[in-house]
């Protein structure tokens, strides 16, 4: 056996099923090895950035790890992307590169590029392939540090005289790692969880703040079951979205930027915020100075290094979501908490999510028909913008690994491979029943709307709506608001006809433009058994609201698109502070009276409050 087979061999070992990417010179040994063999489907891709997304949502919908090859050179590069996505987003990947032949490094080659020391700020570990014999104990670590601790990408460079060496000796592939200075395992320590017990049972307005890290160890019965004994209402960051069932009596949703009024609101006042996995990124705390500023904080996380990073924590716990609830679940007691609960659900009657309605087709409104006509059921992966907050605010998923987007790094172009990878990860048997939609933006989808040849060429059945406004949705909101409508590189108004493209491609290709077409179309689609785009021509000027602008708190929230404001408590009316007697003096009785007197005159005299 020469050294691609050996590699191959190895990645059986590990259970990989799947493995995305493009060929080229530098990778000639194991794609030849590839085509000998038929246990791992060999997915060829129409660009490595593609086949990198392919892989992080074969991870994410699936908690395996992702696998993924690029050439050397400019297939390397390709991947970078994908990479510093998966790094962002702590999503267990490996990334297979090809590089020239060992006496050619440091020669400038041709392709020849150093991916090892370009990836070092953007992996959990990289390895350089030097002996053949080391191939069967480089899988084993790297698959084994990708999906342990904090899960994450790691890169193996793999030299193409590396793949030719004939392997001397037996194969045997490792049964164990042991790797001196990585131990990812940190069970809680009792005192913590027994000072954490102490401040849920002290708290009388707690909130539990929950992300991506309970996804990622599949930890959402737990968090059900520990939201419900002690009464505790559950807000979720974007990748948090499944964590917790939409539409319990206890969601109040995601929070964040725009994230809903009620599940900000409900931060801003609580006395305890029990964050589980997540790092309280900024799109959530804003200014982290008027953030919460009366709540203590419990914080767990696998990774000790976000322990007090943002927000300090009186009880930081190092630990995985998933063993630290059911820690919880053992010593803490169940409690009620029914005068929070009610008070968050006055808030909830009085700010829904909300948009205008007339006019064009709203965006809003087609993610209404996804979610009615899924029930929730569906994988959903979306791209980044306007489309992307809109589909985490209206689009509940009813399962844990059933919303997938790019978070941290915000990669355009995300959506459908990522979708892709999803749907192979059904296809290979964890979800055969699932089916995954794709929204996405206009300026997203160009992106790599080119594997489309892909989805269609594997039958990879993937339905795609695309929210057209013909615009950078998400930048021009910004410029409307912030830069006084001087439009600047946002305008995609020549577009091509998506439907058209789709139709180029052997998919099937529908442009809607009214409501009443959107729920048959979104029906045919489902009835459908390929691959199918549905192009929603939708009103430009429709934006996303609620908002809270970069780096402002909670008082500077925006509520729609007129300007208006709810103060922090909100009393379930808008006045946006233009001058107007009436508006004024309602307001004046509305702040000294009634429920929410306390926190308005608070407000008042904190000058947070202007009327």
């Amino acid at each position: 056996m020469d050294g691609a087979e050996i590699l191959l061999e190895s990645l059986k070992q590990e259970g990989c099923d799947t493995l995305f990417g493009i060929s080229g010179g530098a990778i000639l040994p194991i794609y030849d090895a590839l085509g000998k063999q038929s246990d791992i489907w060999s997915i060829l891709t129409r660009h490595e950035q593609g086949a990198g997304h392919m892989a992080e949502g074969y991870a994410r919908a699936t908690g395996r790890v992702g696998l993924c090859i690029g050439t050397s050179g400019p297939g390397a590069t390709n991947l970078v992307t994908a990479i510093t996505d998966a790094f962002m987003d702590s999503t267990p990947t490996v990334f297979l590169s090809g590089q020239v032949a060992s006496p050619n490094i440091g020669k400038d080659a041709f392709q020849e590029c150093d991916i090892f020391g370009i990836t070092m700020p953007i992996v959990k570990h990289s390895y350089m392939v030097k002996n053949t014999q080391d191939i069967p104990r480089i899988v084993k670590e790297a698959f084994h540090i990708a999906r342990t601790g904090r899960p994450g990408p790691v890169l193996i460079d793999i030299p193409k005289d590396m793949g030719e060496r004939e392997f001397q000796g037996a194969f045997e592939y490792p049964e164990s790692v042991t790797l001196r200075g990585y131990q990812p395992d940190a069970p809680a320590a009792d005192e913590q969880i027994r000072a954490a017990a102490k401040l849920i049972a002290e708290a009388k307005q707690p909130i539990l703040y929950v992300g991506n890290g309970v996804n990622s160890v599949d930890a959402a019965d737990e968090l059900l079951a520990f939201a419900e004994k002690i009464n505790c209402p559950v807000t979720t960051t974007l990748l948090g979205r499944g964590a917790f069932p939409g539409g319990h009596a206890l969601a109040l949703d995601m929070l964040g930027m725009h994230g809903t009024a009620y599940a900000n609101w409900a931060m801003h006042e609580s006395d305890l915020i029990i964050a589980i996995g997540v790092r309280f990124d900024d799109r959530v705390t804003g200014n982290p100075k008027q953030w919460a500023p009366n709540a203590k904080v419990i914080h767990v996380d696998i990774d000790p290094a976000e322990l007090g990073k943002i927000r300090f924590a009186q009880v930081p716990i190092w630990g995985d979501a998933k063993s630290v609830l059911n820690q919880f679940l053992e010593v803490v007691p169940a409690k009620t908490h029914h005068e929070w609960n009610a008070r968050l659900d006055k808030w909830k009657a009085d700010a829904p999510l909300t948009y205008e309605k007339e006019g064009k087709l709203k965006p809003q409104f087609v993610l209404q028909e996804l979610q009615k006509a899924t029930q929730g059921e569906a994988i959903m992966t979306t791209d980044v913008g306007q489309h992307q907050m809109f589909a985490a605010q209206y689009y509940n998923p009813k399962h844990t690994r059933s919303f997938i987007t790019s978070g941290g790094l915000g990669t355009m172009g995300y959506g459908y491979p990522a979708a892709l990878g999803a749907k192979v990860g059904c296809l290979q048997g964890h979800r055969p029943d699932t089916d995954v939609w794709c929204v996405t933006g206009d300026g997203s989808f160009q992106m790599n709307l080119q594997e489309l040849a892909t989805g269609v060429l594997y039958d990879i059945p993937v339905k795609i709506a695309v929210l057209n406004n013909s615009s950078l949705g998400m930048v021009r909101q910004w410029q409307k608001l912030f830069y006084s409508k001087r439009w600047s590189g946002i305008d995609l108004a020549k577009c091509p006809d998506f439907a058209k493209v789709a139709e180029a491609y052997s998919a099937t290709g529908v442009t809607i433009t009214h409501e009443d077409e959107v729920a048959d179309a979104i029906r045919e689609a489902q009835k459908n058994p390929g691959t199918v785009l549905l192009n929603f021509l939708t009103d430009a000027e429709a934006d996303v609201y609620p908002m809270i602008p970069g780096g402002k708190s909670v008082h500077e929230m925006v509520v729609d698109g007129s300007g208006n404001k709810i103060p922090v408590g909100g009393w379930g009316k808008t006045h946006g502070g233009n001058g107007n007697v009436a508006d004024i003096k309602e307001a004046l009785e509305t702040a000294t009276s009634g429920d929410y007197a306390g926190e308005w005159n608070d407000d008042l005299k904190a000058g947070q409050l202007k009327i």
